[in-house]
């Protein structure tokens, strides 16, 4: 378990970008892979993008080529530079540490308390 705290959501209009953070309290930062999640009322939570240790990433496909997550080892701090952005963007998003066990396993370590985007006209 680790304390995320995620920050620089907002209100923008449609076509904006907003970029998010999320800092970590761990010193083990650098050995975790990172998350981000969304969660829109009355849906359940999903899985916007990954970052590992190595510095792979992945994306859900509604988010590709707009979202891009990157992590500063150095600031224990990952981010989600988001362009682009559609009303369907819209939901509260939270961050997420894991730590491989290995291969494609891994243990969860916490969420963060989350940051509300909302993207209207």
């Amino acid at each position: 378990q680790v304390q995320l705290v995620e920050s620089g959501g907002g209100l923008v209009q449609p076509g904006g970008s907003l970029r998010l953070s999320c800092a970590a309290s761990a010193s083990t930062f650098s050995t975790l892979d990172m998350d981000w999640y969304r969660q829109a009322p009355g849906k359940e939570r999903e899985l916007v993008a990954t970052i590992t240790t190595g510095g792979t990433t992945s994306y859900a496909d509604s988010v590709k080529g707009r979202f891009t997550i990157s992590r500063d080892n150095a600031k224990n701090t990952v981010y989600l530079q988001m362009n682009g952005l559609k009303p369907e963007d819209t939901a509260v998003y939270y961050c997420r540490a894991r730590r491989i066990i290995f291969g494609n396993t891994s243990a969860h370590l916490g969420w963060g308390q989350g940051t509300q985007v909302t993207v209207s006209s």
